[in-house]
């Protein structure tokens, strides 16, 4: 063995298998949280109604923000489940408002039958070579009151000869043409007027706007009678002269000379019969009038003498 040679050193790095951490279990613990939470929510649906479905659909469906405030979701639905325990984020009165709103909230089945009777009407309308030339002048949106069939009027084309409530032929077949078919749904129906803002020489001292869309309602309602429509389904005919105006549009426009039916949510109907706590000038309404309960005070009173008298006797005693 000669002098330089060198030993040869094999280095081992040791490894130590030590435990490791219990982030699986938690990961582990919180998927079978999920798995039972879907199993549970399947078995749910399965003993569950069609209006059950609907009203979970609702709710998964309804952004939180929409939730709390009460405004439209998704889709709407009369059913709602309920949370709780007291919202802490609402005063009392503010809480009344948005639960009104939400108990108001129609039905997706009710949505559906007015999409329907659009269809009906609309199908109607083209089927009559003399009435297709009105479908432009035909505009159905839902509102949070119901399905709106708005009338508009044209320069070419008026509905009523100008500053009367004589109605035009074409405007009394299509009336006439559209009132069976209102007939298929129970909803109530309300009829408004409304005018454009060329106002009367005598402006509102005399006639005016103001009985001018009146009347006009009250026309169409007359040409809706005579077409066949039921008149216990009329909840409400209005005029509202050139106060509202259809979005971005002057009010010259002749398009907001027109007439708009409007087949009211059984919801809306119903509170329309029957006015909330405070009427429009905040006053209380007749129902909110009603006599409270009389409550008997006659044990209370009794208790409170007998112990003043008790009272008295010791104060009295030497």
């Amino acid at each position: 063995m000669t002098q330089n040679h060198r030993p040869i050193i094999i280095r081992r790095k040791k490894v130590v298998h030590q435990h490791h951490g219990g982030s699986w279990k938690i990961a582990l613990a919180d998927f079978m949280t999920a798995l039972m939470a879907l199993f549970l929510v399947m078995w749910i649906l399965s003993q569950s109604d069609q209006n059950q479905r609907e009203a979970i659909s609702e709710y998964f469906r309804t952004p939180l923000v929409t939730a709390i405030t009460g405004g439209d979701g998704a889709a709407q639905s009369a059913n709602v489940i309920p949370g709780g325990g007291p919202d802490p984020v609402h005063s009392d009165g503010e809480r009344a408002r948005i639960d009104l709103r939400t108990q108001t909230r129609p039905s997706e089945q009710q949505r559906r039958a007015f999409r329907d009777l659009q269809q009906r009407i609309e199908t109607a309308i083209d089927a009559d070579p003399d009435l297709r030339q009105l479908r432009q002048q035909l505009r159905f949106d839902m509102t949070p009151e119901g399905l709106r069939i708005q009338l508009l009027d044209t320069e070419q084309r008026p509905m009523f000869d100008l500053g009367s409530d004589r109605v035009a032929p074409y405007m009394r077949d299509l009336l006439r043409t559209m009132a069976p078919l209102l007939n298929e749904l129970p909803n109530d129906l309300s009829i408004s007027g409304h005018t454009d803002n060329l106002a009367y020489l005598n402006g509102y001292r005399g006639y005016s706007n103001w009985e001018l869309s009146n009347d006009r309602a009250n026309a169409s309602r007359r040409e809706l009678v005579s077409g066949g429509l039921n008149p216990v389904k009329l909840l409400r005919v209005s005029g509202f002269a050139d106060r509202v105006v259809m979005p971005e549009t002057d009010a010259s426009d002749p398009i907001n000379r027109r007439i708009e039916l409007l087949v009211l949510f059984r919801e809306v109907a119903d509170r329309i019969r029957s006015p909330g706590i405070l009427n429009g000038a905040g006053t209380p309404s007749p129902l909110s009038r009603q006599a409270k309960p009389r409550v008997d005070t006659a044990p209370v009173e009794r208790f409170t003498k007998s112990l003043q008298q008790t009272l008295g006797t010791e104060q009295a005693s030497p």
